[in-house]
């Protein structure tokens, strides 16, 4: 398991971060594609640029 994408979840969670910020994070640290274009939000765009760059701290700009 990868520590630091845990501890980084975790702290999003408890910072009652919205969990669409959340779910892109983890796609985009995953390099998972992008959902489909009808599904994207706001929120789901920024956490997944976030998550490509591995930022963990992304979150906290909200």
């Amino acid at each position: 398991m990868n520590q630091e994408y845990y501890n980084a979840v975790v702290a999003m969670e408890k910072a009652n971060v919205d969990p669409e910020f959340i779910q892109g994070w983890q796609c985009g640290y995953l390099i998972n594609p992008m959902r489909e274009e009808q599904r994207l939000t706001p929120a789901y765009e920024a956490g997944y640029e976030a998550g490509k760059e591995k930022d963990v701290e992304a979150y906290k700009n909200l």
